[in-house]
């Protein structure tokens, strides 16, 4: 089943229709072993637009992504009320490397949005994301205020943890969908990676996901693909996170990191903080359901 006939499918049940969720043929870890090494791409660099440009290359650059005509989603964590050098979003300049390069790449539409922790406006503006999109002056370049009405239930049929969450529609309905996240201490699952980063996509209480989040942020991620995963580690928040405030606890390191493997992705982003893929519960807990490698082994990184 392809995306699009998924959310086809999602919005008949949404409107009252019978129907499951379909199953996703998911490999096993234990078959995914068998495959090829995952390919991961970081580069360094304090230009940032041309850093996407190198980061990109050994993918493919972003045409592997996205093809003329794709509706795309890019989504930066947006959810704290700070500047960027603090370092709890995304930085402004990756997003709109990020943004351009889709464009360039013959997106019809590219459009950015995050459920936000702080006051959205504040958010938006003093994250710097919302001027940088707007400097484009593309009107295919849309940053979207979230509209509480495209929140809709899914059943998430390989959940363990969370089994029917409410999903932001343009999460799903989209032909390319990019997770641009920060890489940042977080008090409660250590780290906030990609995997963390679907939480921006989702509605309801998410407070109450924390009981069992590692697994909950695993479950989502069967729903909820990239197809593409850029971390933005050019400054690290070390402590306080997510929301952080404190230059202190920010290091430059000036770094990005790509892979169309989101679990790789994160387990290499963990290395940041000299700590193990293992340490991070969503890491494993997506590893062992399939959804992608976290052995450094099995890992293919190359220095772009």
């Amino acid at each position: 089943m392809d995306r699009r006939q998924f959310i086809r499918e999602v919005f008949l049940w949404s409107a009252g229709a019978t129907l499951a969720i379909p199953r996703f043929h998911i490999l096993p870890a234990a078959l995914a072993a068998e495959k090829s090494p995952a390919l991961l791409s970081v580069a360094k660099g304090e230009a940032y637009s041309a850093l996407v440009t190198r980061v990109l290359a050994p993918l493919g650059g972003m045409q592997q992504f996205v093809r003329p005509g794709d509706r795309v989603v890019v989504k930066p964590n947006i959810g704290w009320d700070r500047s960027p050098e603090q370092a709890a979003n995304t930085h402004p300049q990756v997003v709109k490397a990020v943004v351009a390069q889709a464009l360039e790449a013959g997106a019809k539409k590219v459009l950015v949005f995050d459920r936000t922790c702080n006051e959205q406006r504040r958010c938006y503006a003093n994250s710097g994301i919302e001027q940088a999109v707007l400097s484009l002056s593309d009107p295919r370049a849309v940053i979207e205020h979230i509209d509480q009405r495209k929140f809709i239930p899914v059943d998430i049929s390989k959940g363990k943890a969370l089994t029917r969450w409410e999903i932001y529609k343009e999460a799903l309905d989209c032909d390319c969908y990019i997770n641009l996240p920060v890489a940042k201490h977080h008090g409660l699952s250590r780290l906030t990676l990609g995997l963390k980063n679907s939480m921006g996509v989702i509605g309801g209480n998410r407070g109450s996901l924390h009981h069992d989040l590692g697994q909950s942020l695993a479950d989502l991620a069967t729903v909820v693909r990239p197809k593409l995963t850029i971390i933005d580690a050019t400054r690290i928040l070390l402590r306080n996170g997510p929301q952080g405030g404190d230059l202190n606890d920010v290091r430059k390191t000036d770094t990005l990191i790509a892979s169309a493997d989101p679990v790789a992705a994160d387990a290499y982003a963990t290395t940041l903080f000299a700590l193990p893929p293992e340490a991070i519960d969503s890491t494993v807990a997506a590893y062992k359901m399939g959804l992608g490698e976290m052995a450094l082994d099995r890992i293919q990184v190359v220095t772009a």
